[in-house]
């Protein structure tokens, strides 16, 4: 898919955590848009997306000059107490334009140089191992969410054809845990896998969440529902893994190599 770039000038960049997202002081967006379009993406029903007119995943807005204002309102938000912040809830971090626009660097370098109280950086993208030194600077109030919905490629390319290789995040997954950063596979949402998925994640982590369409999408699944995803099981013929309670089996299998207080489920896994 082409994607259109467009540099803007953002007038706020931390946004109050609420909902899914309440345990955290702030949300942080360092794009707006992303080029991954997921097919899944609970965003392609939310106001940014629906409001722009362009199809979900064919534009991203480059927050130009963000490190300086960032800079600005995290000493603003932490002259008033605990700053925890989720990065991020509306778009991938690590865009493939971030190898040259370098917003999210710029972004850590800041937290590097006034250590929040925790940051969850939440991403797809293997790009997150080019910071492992400045997220190594934050120590234990950091940890990377590292989305790995299947460990099955032939899936990953149907539903989401435009996001990087699972064994790139595997890899990546690796090198983040070597390095002494904390890590957690995210399975969210939950999509069909195989049996050996539990087995190829111990190695590489000693934490997983697990999310689906139903817990996480902010409303019970109703969003993504909107999306038609039904037609993308049924192409596939399983349509079983569109249910509730799909979620349980994964959960089944990750018990087989992993303790109960390695696995995590829903909101609770993403919590600071």
């Amino acid at each position: 898919m082409k994607v259109a770039y467009q540099h803007k000038t953002p007038k706020t960049l931390l946004n109050k955590g609420t909902g899914f997202l309440s345990g955290y002081t702030h949300s942080l967006n360092p794009y707006t848009g992303c080029s991954f379009a997921c097919s899944y993406c609970y965003v392609r029903q939310m106001p940014v997306s629906t409001f722009r007119g362009e199809e979900w995943g064919s534009w991203v807005d480059i927050k130009q000059e963000a490190a300086v204002l960032f800079r600005k309102e995290l000493l603003r938000a932490q002259a008033k107490g605990p700053v925890t912040i989720f990065m991020s809830s509306s778009t991938d971090p690590y865009q493939p334009v971030e190898y040259s626009a370098k917003v999210t660097h710029s972004l850590l370098q800041v937290m590097a140089e006034h250590p929040l109280d925790f940051l969850l950086v939440q991403t797809r993208s293997p790009l997150v191992r080019r910071d492992i030194e400045l997220l190594q600077a934050l120590g234990d109030r950091v940890r990377v969410s590292m989305t790995v919905e299947t460990d099955r490629e032939d899936i990953r390319k149907h539903f989401a054809p435009y996001s990087p290789p699972i064994p790139a995040r595997l890899y990546t997954l690796r090198l983040l845990t070597e390095a002494g950063i904390p890590t957690q596979a995210t399975i969210a949402p939950v999509l069909p896998s195989s049996d050996r998925f539990a087995e190829m994640l111990r190695p590489l982590v000693n934490r997983v969440c697990i999310d689906d369409y139903f817990m996480g999408d902010g409303s019970g699944g109703k969003r993504t529902k909107k999306l038609g995803l039904q037609a993308l099981y049924h192409e596939l013929g399983m349509e079983e893994w569109y249910h509730p309670g799909a979620y349980r089996l994964v959960v089944e299998r990750m018990k087989s190599h992993f303790s109960e207080d390695e696995l995590w489920i829903s909101k609770e896994g993403f919590e600071p």
